[in-house]
């Protein structure tokens, strides 16, 4: 799950880290007020989306008085931003945040992540603040250091100190020792996925800030964390992905014109391998599980067609714990009631396949069905071509 700045700060700010004093807003008329409320000559407002990038693409502007704050909130908020994370769909801006502005002196760069290397959390430092982390390891890999964190411990005192002499933070390092420790009590207490602070400044006046925060956590945790659900944004979520997860659906868009209904996550990414291969691209990968009924079969088939993308479907499943005919019969009730117009092919192998097979036939629905994957992936790219 992810969450957007201004929450995150405040997360890292209960953890101890120093942040800029900000303001969330959705009017304009509020973004003049809190510059007002701010009492800073410059302020910066700051478009409220879950992707990186906004700066570039317009969703980052400075501000020096409570006019030209509105002026600027009333242009950002409406607008579909589009940035190198959002693809050319872009989010609509909804919310902003009005921030202090800081005299910067230096941006450096913080984050802590999962590395399946190591099977721990690693935080990953760099002097090279402000900047894509992906573009620094390849281009000066060097730039980037790292400390491997104890899964129970956490940070240890040396490795903080290590850290600030690594970042040339010596002579902050009261603030930059904040920073690290909150960082890392905040990633390990929440069960984060992932926390960056990029950048991590340090003023003209040798404190140290995060001026721009992202955590991301990890969803199989939040039944712990009734707090962190408070902080989820609908808005900036997949409806059909919303809609999945109320029938225990597990649902990804992708951006091809081919659904796919399977059961299991091995076989979803079989199945879009395979129509990648035929020439054809997946337009989402969902899972209805081993033990899906009737009713979760049918919505998980109207979440496929309520996507306008879809040209057609393949229903790629096999059963185990699974019954064929259950996805038969889901299948067919699905597309009578949403009056299926698009090319339908679907391959059932396992448990009570003759059954399923069987009901797929005596349907009367318009529909291929086929007896391997290959097959099946061939006829519904051709179909949709």
């Amino acid at each position: 799950m992810k969450i957007h700045e201004y929450q995150a700060k405040e997360v890292l700010r209960r953890f101890g880290v120093p942040v800029p004093e900000g303001i969330p807003v959705d009017t304009a008329e509020a973004a003049g007020q809190a510059f007002t409320k701010l009492g800073s000559p410059v302020a910066v407002v700051k478009a409220q989306i879950h992707a990186g990038g906004r700066g570039k693409a317009g969703g980052v502007k400075l501000v020096r008085s409570a006019q030209e704050a509105e002026t600027v909130a009333k242009n950002l908020l409406g607008k579909t931003l589009v940035t190198h994370q959002t693809g050319p769909e872009g989010r609509v801006v909804k919310k902003l945040y009005v921030e202090k502005g800081s005299e910067i002196a230096r941006e450096l760069y913080v984050a802590i992540a999962i590395d399946r290397a190591v099977n721990a959390p690693v935080l990953m430092a760099s002097t090279e603040g402000g900047m894509e982390i992906e573009e620094v390891a390849h281009k000066n890999p060097g730039a980037i250091h790292r400390e491997t964190l104890h899964p129970v411990k956490g940070i240890l005192p040396f490795q903080v100190r290590r850290l600030c002499f690594q970042l040339g933070l010596d002579k902050s390092l009261k603030s930059a020792t904040a920073t690290l420790n909150g960082l890392a009590k905040a990633f390990f207490a929440l069960d984060c996925a992932m926390a960056e602070i990029n950048p991590l400044i340090v003023t003209k006046q040798g404190d140290v800030l995060a001026l721009d925060a992202k955590i991301n956590f990890d969803s199989n945790a939040l039944f712990r964390h009734e707090d962190v659900l408070g902080y989820r944004d609908l808005n900036e979520e997949d409806p059909k992905e919303i809609e999945a997860a109320k029938f225990n659906l597990n649902y990804i868009a992708l951006d091809g014109s081919i659904g796919c209904m399977v059961n299991g996550a091995g076989l979803a990414m079989a199945t879009m391998d395979v129509i990648q291969l035929k020439g054809g691209r997946p337009a989402n990968f969902l899972d209805v599980g081993g033990g899906a009924n009737k009713e979760q079969v049918t919505n998980a088939f109207k979440i496929l067609l309520s996507d306008k993308k879809v040209k057609g479907v393949l229903v790629n499943i096999f059963g185990g714990i699974m019954k064929c005919d259950t996805i038969a019969e889901g299948v067919v009730a699905a597309a009578r009631e949403t009056k299926l117009a698009i090319p339908l092919v679907v391959r059932l192998e396992g448990t009570n396949v003759e059954q399923g097979r069987k009901l797929l036939k005596e349907s009367g629905l318009k529909l291929e069905t086929a007896t391997s994957l290959d097959e099946a992936a061939q006829k519904i790219v051709a179909l949709t071509r």
